[in-house]
């Protein structure tokens, strides 16, 4: 049998042959996807993610050790714009030459315990969790190569948080394990730098904010990449290559599902699901695939020692919101903020223990 327009030519087996062409041909080119948005988002979203509805949020850093105003202190007291509440904290409770970084070795976790966190979220009803493995502070919650003496192995803790948790959700149950990672740090001088070039340098994202999301990826092999943190251009931070290389050649490819923010102008308009803004709420229903991430806290992501229980939101209120998530298409993503020593405060722990009534509202 001949096949001149493919130039193929069989006898016997021509049918097959064809199939086999075709097959080949087939896999080659809708297996790869390249670094523009009308190809990455052409990409199909897993489908565990949209039937697990609800997870987990994790937001966990040195922030934690103050525990005052809200995950993003550092900035309320060193940056351009001072909250006065910050410094007079600081003025009150700790010495004038003390630093940001002087908190990291009050960053304790001694009662850090993955397996019971696991079992937490299990009991949740949760079907992944997503903790924060580097905020804006620019702090890694694992051993990276690319953050000397500002990571969770090299100060403080002296651990790896996040593997120790990756062990443990894996080995005890079947949620999916996702990732924050924020590309931003506040106060990174390369970065600034960089900035003030006018993004026409990269030596931040070549040397730290790149290498640390394939370091994440390939050590702990997430199904859910959430990054955060876009004040640059998205052909700055190089989002389109990673996300290109994320969903060919990664370890995760047939299984991660990643949101929206990776860079200027992504929110809402590329991705695998859309989270927009902090506590996306749209009320209606979407055609794109979106996620609540919001907080039992009001007035914060983080653990805060001065919160009262007026601050945290009511059952009632959790339920409410869930039901008009995933009544408009979203999955809910519920953030926890644990204490500097590890601890998840009984008021947080009692909303997830008995979170097994989400699931059943579906």
């Amino acid at each position: 049998m001949t096949i001149n327009s493919l130039g193929l030519v069989c006898s016997a087996c021509g049918l097959l042959c064809l199939f086999v062409f075709f097959s080949q041909t087939f896999s080659l080119t809708s297996a790869k996807y390249t670094p523009d948005w009308k190809s990455l988002d052409s990409r199909p979203l897993p489908a565990w993610y949209d039937e697990g509805k609800f997870g987990i949020f994790i937001h966990w850093g040195v922030f934690s050790v103050p525990s005052y105003i809200s995950e993003w202190f550092w900035w309320y007291w060193r940056g351009t714009k001072p909250r006065p509440t910050a410094v007079k904290f600081m003025l009150e409770n700790y010495r004038p030459d003390f630093t940001y970084a002087d908190f990291a070795a009050d960053f304790t976790t001694e009662f850090y315990n993955p397996d019971v966190w696991a079992d937490l979220f299990n009991a949740s009803g949760a079907r992944y969790v997503v903790l924060t493995t580097k905020h804006h502070e620019g702090f890694t919650m694992w051993p990276s190569s690319v953050s000397f003496n500002w990571n969770s192995k090299d100060c403080g803790p002296n651990r790896d948080l996040v593997g120790e948790l990756a062990s443990a959700v894996r080995s005890r149950t079947d949620i999916h394990l996702g990732l924050y990672h924020s590309l931003f740090e506040w106060f990174n001088p390369v970065l600034r730098q960089d900035e003030e070039n006018n993004f026409t340098t990269k030596n931040f994202v070549t040397n730290k904010a790149m290498p640390e999301l394939y370091e994440i990826v390939n050590t702990y092999k997430p199904d859910v990449v959430w990054s955060d943190g876009d004040p640059a251009p998205v052909d700055y931070w190089g989002s389109k290559e990673f996300l290109a290389w994320l969903y060919n050649d990664s370890p995760v490819k047939d299984t991660v599902v990643t949101n929206d923010r990776w860079g200027e102008g992504t929110g809402c308009k590329h991705g695998g699901f859309f989270t927009c803004a902090d506590r996306y709420n749209p009320g209606k229903l979407q055609n794109h695939k979106w996620e609540n991430a919001m907080t039992i806290d009001k007035q914060s992501w983080g653990y805060r020692r001065d919160a009262n229980i007026k601050d945290y939101l009511s059952i009632e209120e959790i339920i409410s919101t869930f039901i008009e998530t995933i009544s408009c298409g979203g999955n809910m993503l519920m953030n926890i903020g644990p204490t500097k020593d590890g601890t998840i405060e009984p008021v947080l722990r009692s909303v997830c223990a008995d979170g097994t009534f989400l699931p059943t509202l579906l």
